[in-house]
């Protein structure tokens, strides 16, 4: 009888390891994560003829505005210029087209959906370094339609009130006793715009936010 319970436990022991190192393991839900990509395949040659050089001028100014903790836009608050930061400019070929609507349909961090680029679509690029204003420049663009993006680093500040005590006031209720105090959060924000030049010569303004 011992032995027949000894073998029984030594199975449970062996089956338990087996489950551990088994060849595939079923990820938990809040762990997975899913990668789109775009089926339309990169046009490397029509990229390049893009980028070539032209007589246009893109000029813009990148800035965003604090936003509430819970993640709305606060009326009025005051810009945030993105103080030398990379701004990347990238060529809307029906390739980025596609991989831009099919990330407005299904990226999402809080559910870790995400689509991806290809690392040769990504080569095509241009870039340019903002200055303390927020303010960049791309000169020498041809006519056609362009996506710039950058990321902007900010400290979000705030005002909560802080629970500091209770007592009885002389009416033999109870009053609570609050203090004012700040926070200070680290945020990043993405910033984007779509841009077109018309025409060789022109120069293009353009808000990023």
């Amino acid at each position: 009888m011992k032995l027949k319970k000894y073998v029984l436990t030594l199975f449970y022991v062996v089956s338990a390891t087996a489950v551990v190192s088994a060849q595939y393991k079923e990820p938990e839900k809040k762990d997975k994560v899913e990668v789109f990509r775009p089926e339309m395949a990169f046009d490397s040659l029509l990229a390049k003829k893009m980028l070539a050089r032209g007589t246009a001028v893109i000029k813009g100014v990148a800035f965003t505005r604090q936003k509430h903790p819970l993640g709305y836009g606060v009326p009025l608050s005051p810009r945030i210029l993105a103080n030398k930061i990379k701004i990347v400019l990238f060529p809307v070929t029906p390739y980025f087209e596609e991989w831009y609507q099919l990330r407005k349909d299904k990226e999402s961090i809080r559910r870790k959906r995400f689509v991806y680029l290809s690392d040769q679509a990504y080569r095509y690029r241009l870039e340019a370094i903002t200055n303390s204003d927020g303010e960049f420049t791309f000169p020498d663009m041809k006519p056609g339609k362009y996506f710039l993006q950058g990321m902007l680093d900010y400290t979000l500040r705030g005002t909560y009130n802080a629970y500091t005590g209770s007592g009885y006031n002389n009416y033999g209720g109870r009053t609570d006793y609050y203090e004012k105090k700040e926070y200070y959060k680290n945020k990043e924000d993405r910033i984007e715009a779509f841009v077109e030049v018309k025409e060789n010569g022109e120069m293009v303004k353009v808000k990023l936010h």
